[in-house]
């Protein structure tokens, strides 16, 4: 029988370039939010600044998915224990806007403003994913055995959770501040919300895999998850950041020619808008809502149903999904001009 031909190198390279076409035709078309796109700032350039989005939902999907129910249910932490260690994150959000406002006015020597700040987080969040599988079995076996390991694997879980979130909260906030560096400002709302739609992709992704990895729970395979996903942040965020930011002289990032805004007067800025702070009480509560309910789903599908981590993991995954619904229908229908609140 004859052997079929193989595929030559030109034709595999034709392949990738038709597969890439593909690709970028199609996201621009069906992708929520990404006819942000234009010839300054092509769709492949602000997929790749998506990255760090990307990171972010994988990260969050490990903390609120599966880290909750491994902790709860395969580990018997106590449920407040663990909510307490999931809450730790939290206590970086609010410091959000100054990290945004220090990247805004930030003076530096090599000539970036958002860079400095995106590394910073990704290795804080690296440190802290680090050490967290550690110092949750520490953690873990300490509850169990009722001992003075207990003393040690509580400030090291909770240093964990507190590093992984004050990591994340910088290299998202600044990371978005880039791309609406990068666009037109009308265009910014679009570009924040194609943001948010890679990163929920993100977060449908490291659903799937989450649930691959852990179907058959070991410890060692929680190291290597939680370890793996510490290399994949680093991966991803220095990826997004390759040649995104232009660098400007340090002359003339030091010259006093218009001095920059305070913090104090930033925000009064933002808050004098119309219903702004009303916003951010709405969006504060939906928030509370949804992490509510999010922080005992994953935990009572395993220790009620009886379901599997994969199985329990999936319920991000689902969620993830149906936020993308949402926001393909809201990028239609503003698009036909509807009232953006």
């Amino acid at each position: 029988m004859a052997s079929e031909p193989s595929i030559t190198p030109a034709r595999r390279k034709g392949l990738n370039a038709q597969m890439i076409q593909v690709w970028m035709t199609w996201g621009a078309r069906f992708l929520p939010f990404a006819d942000v796109a234009s010839a300054e700032l092509p769709l492949s350039r602000l997929l790749r600044l998506s990255l760090i989005q990307v990171s972010v939902g994988m990260c969050l999907v490990l903390l609120v998915g599966t880290l909750n129910r491994v902790m709860i249910v395969e580990l018997g932490v106590p449920a407040t224990l663990v909510g307490v260690m999931l809450a730790l994150p939290l206590l970086a959000a609010p410091f959000r806007a100054l990290i945004g406002h220090k990247s805004d006015t930030h003076k530096s020597a090599l000539g970036w403003r958002r860079v400095p700040y995106i590394y910073l987080g990704t290795m804080v969040q690296f440190g802290g994913l680090a050490i967290m599988p550690f110092a949750i079995l520490v953690l873990a076996g300490a509850q169990e055995a009722y001992d003075e390991r207990v003393w040690l694997g509580q400030p090291a879980a909770a240093l964990a959770f507190l590093l992984v979130g004050a990591g994340i909260h910088t290299t998202q906030t600044v990371g978005l501040a880039l791309a609406t560096d990068l666009t037109k400002p009308e265009q910014q709302p679009n570009v924040v919300g194609l943001m948010y739609v890679m990163l929920l992709l993100g977060s449908i992704t490291a659903a799937f895999f989450f649930g691959w990895a852990l179907e058959d729970f070991t410890q060692g395979r929680l190291i290597q998850v939680i370890q793996g996903m510490a290399v994949i942040t680093i991966l991803l965020n220095f990826t997004a950041l390759w040649k995104q930011e232009a660098r400007i002289p340090h002359y003339k990032r030091t010259e006093p020619a218009t001095p920059d805004p305070t913090f104090k007067e930033s925000w009064a800025l933002f808050a004098s808008k119309d219903k702004a702070v009303l916003r951010l009480i709405a969006v504060g509560l939906g928030t509370l809502a949804f992490s509510m309910s999010d922080i005992v789903l994953e935990p009572y599908g395993g220790e009620v149903l009886k379901l599997g981590v994969g199985t329990t993991t999936m319920l991000s995954a689902i969620m993830a999904f149906g936020s993308l619904l949402g926001f393909a229908y809201a990028s239609y229908i503003l698009s036909l001009g509807a009232d953006p609140h």
